[in-house]
């Protein structure tokens, strides 16, 4: 089964390959680079601050955002996909950010 970016199912037109400016920070290289078998953080972006989900307003960070993004027929596409194995919060990524953000 392919799996798709958020920008190839959404067709944005925010993608890597996209001439539009700004890239969307899920379409870029950075931190969450491959989770839940995306192209950088095609298939983690309601994690990703700063997305473009919308159009052409800038989304908020994770906490602001989530709530919306449970709703969003990509993050569950993703879900079936990935099962068992789908990685929905950055926590799960990066387990000490927790810890850090609730001291």
């Amino acid at each position: 089964m392919e799996r798709l970016n958020c920008w190839e199912v959404k067709q944005c037109g925010r993608g890597p390959n996209d001439n539009s400016q700004p890239v969307c920070p899920a379409a870029s290289p950075g931190k969450f680079d491959g989770i839940n078998k995306g192209t950088y953080a095609g298939r983690f972006c309601w994690a990703v601050a700063g997305t473009f989900c919308k159009g052409y307003e800038s989304q908020g960070a994770f906490a602001e955002k989530f709530r919306n993004c449970l709703a969003c027929n990509f993050l569950q596409q993703v879900d079936i996909e990935e099962g068992r194995f789908l990685i929905l919060t950055p926590y799960e990524v990066e387990p000490d950010s927790l810890e850090t953000n609730y001291k």
